[in-house]
C-alpha cells in the first residue's frame, strides 16, 4: 500500500504541489508514495497543474490504518481526520511545528523559509535526485504564490534561489509574467459563493484553547472585491457560528501590499492587542500586512495569550 501524502485542509498552491513532489521524492527513494488532498483544488492551484501537466491527486480524508506524509502544515486542526489511527512517516514543512504527536521517530524537514516546495528542493538536492520539469513547474508556481512573488516577509533568499533553479528544470523564462498570470487567475471571484470566497485560503487554529480561523483572499486591486466584502462578513459571521471564537478574513493587496482584515468576534480587543488598531469588529487595514504564516496568526496568538 502506497504511503500518502497529504498537505492541510482546504489546500493551497504549496500544500499541492509539494504533496505531488514529496511523493515522487519518496517513490524514488524507494517507498512508494501517493500525493492526496484533503478537499477541492481552489483556482489557482487548477491553474497550476493543468499549466505543467501534473495529475490532481485524488481526495481523501481518513488516515485510518495508513501510512502517512505531512506536507505544509503540523496542526491537528488543519490535518487528516483519524492521524492518531495511522502511522506518520514524515513532515516537510516551513510553519512553526503544531501540535500533532507521534508514537515513534519520523524524518522531519522543516525550514524557515517562505515555501515547503523550497524544502522539497533542499530534500531533493540532499538525495541527488533530478526533478521532473512538470514537478519543478509545480513547485516555483508554489513558491512564487506562498511570498507572493517574493514580495512577502517571509520570503528569504533560499526561496528565490530555488525559484531560479527550478525555472531552468521547467523551462520557465520569465518567472514573475507566470506569478503574475497565476495571481490574475487567484484573484478571479466572480462566480464564486461566499463560502468558497472564504474557504479558498482558511485555515483554524488553536489559540489558548480558542477556536480561532484565518481565512485570506490575495487579489491584484483590492477593488475587485468591493462589491463582495458585505456577503463575505456575512459569511465569516456564519463560520464563527459554527464553534469558534473568532474568524479573521485577509483581504490582500499584492500590488499595494496590505491587507484588510473583516472581522467576526467574541471579544475584538484581541485586533487591538495584536496589531495595536481598535475596532467595534468594522475591516481595519493593515499596511504592509501580507503573511498570515508571519505578520498575523503570531500576533494573534500572543494576543490570546494576554
Amino acid at each position: 500500500m502506497a504511503i500518502l501524502v497529504v498537505g492541510h485542509k482546504n489546500p493551497d498552491t504549496d500544500t499541492v504541489a509539494a504533496a505531488i513532489g514529496t511523493a515522487d521524492l519518496f517513490s524514488k527513494r524507494g517507498m512508494e508514495a501517493k500525493a492526496i488532498v484533503q478537499g477541492e483544488l481552489a483556482p489557482e492551484s487548477v491553474f497550476v497543474v493543468e499549466k505543467f501537466g501534473c495529475a490532481t491527486p485524488e481526495i481523501v480524508t481518513d488516515a485510518t490504518d495508513k501510512q502517512i506524509i505531512l506536507v505544509d502544515h503540523t496542526d491537528v486542526s488543519q490535518t487528516i481526520d483519524n492521524l492518531d489511527k495511522g502511522e506518520l512517516l514524515a513532515v516537510v514543512d516551513h510553519h512553526k511545528l503544531g501540535d500533532v504527536e507521534t508514537s515513534g521517530p519520523l524524518e522531519m524537514w522543516v525550514w524557515p523559509v517562505g515555501c515547503s516546495c523550497t524544502v522539497l528542493k533542499g530534500m531533493y538536492d540532499f538525495y541527488n535526485i533530478e526533478i521532473p520539469a512538470n514537478i519543478a513547474g509545480a513547485m516555483l508556481c508554489a513558491i512564487l504564490s506562498d511570498t507572493v512573488m517574493f514580495k512577502s516577509v517571509t520570503c528569504t533568499d533560499a526561496d528565490k534561489a530555488a525559484v531560479e533553479a527550478l525555472a531552468k528544470i521547467a523551462g520557465v523564462d520569465d518567472v514573475m509574467a507566470l506569478g503574475m498570470e497565476m495571481f490574475k487567475v487567484k484573484s478571479a471571484v466572480d462566480g464564486a459563493t461566499p463560502n468558497e470566497l472564504v474557504f479558498r485560503d482558511y485555515k483554524d487554529f488553536d489559540m489558548s484553547g480558542n477556536k480561532v480561523g484565518i481565512g485570506q483572499l490575495e487579489v491584484v486591486d483590492l477593488s475587485m472585491l468591493d462589491a463582495h466584502k458585505e456577503a463575505l462578513q456575512a459569511e465569516i459571521e456564519k463560520v464563527k457560528a459554527d464553534g469558534r471564537h473568532s474568524v479573521f478574513l485577509l483581504l490582500t493587496d499584492i500590488m499595494k501590499e496590505g491587507s484588510e482584515m473583516l472581522i467576526a468576534s467574541d471579544d475584538t480587543s484581541v485586533v487591538e492587542k495584536a496589531f495595536g488598531v481598535a475596532t467595534d469588529g468594522a475591516p481595519v487595514y493593515l499596511d504592509g500586512v501580507m503573511s498570515r504564516k508571519k505578520q498575523v496568526a503570531p500576533n494573534f496568538i500572543k494576543a490570546f495569550e494576554a
